[in-house]
């Protein structure tokens, strides 16, 4: 049974920015990242059938314990007063809406204080049985990949209709790594989007030759530390240069994947919680369209 868990604000603002912003509601309401966020979940179960289904969120977007490891984590995205996410003015009042719809359409939503959407999906992924396909256009996600457990990613970077489904050796061939050592790799490399540094002076190519002599940080720690033949020189420098990152980088740059989720099984159900409510959100917005997609997709009469 396919378990598909949305990595729900990345599907939203690629809907957002995928729609044209000319689409509003009766009452002139724009409605163009609620209506993609159905078609584009509509599309998605038509390729991948999956069974089981759950809407991912974050409890928070900026978790407190990362920002206690490094202040830096994702500061580049504060809005102006330094408190919330900078967001479109025009998506932050569809959210509510896509969340209420997906709701009464008897959907899995979940989330956890002081967590992000990729922990509460590395928790689920963990702990649920595969075939397990993760959407998102977040390149963090790719850690979690793994072939045995047939987990992979639905890597949305370019569109529904040109997406790639991310397992082991495609990691492998586009980065050039062992395909399980993606997490080393990034942490190494550096996220600018997510405001971290990596190690500095490291880049992607040297990120690549470090994680294909090691498996985890703490063995490039030890290497570094020791003067193993197998770091280069002029890498083993930078690293004792940033050991202070170094030393934090796993557990910030690590999806946890320990958060006390409710036990629920995700099943798509045969037919919405509240067929009027549903009907009711559907006409306040003018949903019918794409309503009827996801309807279809869901195989509902």
């Amino acid at each position: 049974m396919t378990l598909m868990l949305i990595d729900s604000a990345s599907l939203w603002y690629r809907a957002y920015y995928g729609m044209p912003d000319t689409l509003v509601s009766p009452s002139g309401e724009p409605v163009n990242a609620i209506r993609g966020f159905i078609d584009m979940t509509a599309r998605l179960i038509n390729a991948y059938k999956p069974d089981r289904l759950a809407l991912c969120l974050d409890g928070d977007w900026r978790p407190s314990w990362r920002v206690d490891l490094f202040p830096e984590y994702k500061a580049n995205r504060l809005d102006e007063a330094g408190e919330g996410e900078e967001e479109p003015d025009l998506l932050t009042p569809q959210v509510p809406i896509i969340l209420d719809l997906f709701e009464e359409l008897g959907f899995e939503i979940i989330g956890s204080d002081d967590y992000e959407a990729d922990d509460v999906i590395a928790t689920l992924a963990k702990r649920e049985s595969g075939p397990i396909r993760i959407v998102t256009g977040d390149r963090d996600l790719f850690q979690l990949v793994d072939d045995e457990l047939d987990i992979k990613i639905v890597y949305l970077a370019k569109g529904i209709s040109a997406h790639d489904l991310v397992d082991r050796n495609w990691v492998a061939q586009k980065y050039g790594i062992p395909g399980h050592r993606y997490g080393l790799f990034a942490m190494i490399r550096g996220d600018a989007s997510d405001g971290l540094p990596g190690i500095r002076g490291i880049g992607e190519k040297g990120a690549a030759d470090i994680a294909n002599s090691f498996n985890n940080m703490d063995e490039v720690i030890a290497a570094a530390k020791s003067g193993d033949e197998l770091l280069k020189e002029s890498h083993r420098k930078k690293i004792l240069l940033d050991m202070k990152y170094a030393e934090i980088a796993s557990r910030l740059t690590s999806c946890a994947n320990d958060l006390l989720l409710p036990k629920v099984d995700f099943k798509i159900s045969n037919k919405p919680k509240s067929e009027k409510n549903v009907m009711r959100i559907v006409k306040e917005y003018g949903l019918a369209t794409s309503i009827e997609r996801l309807k279809a997709a869901l195989a509902w009469g």
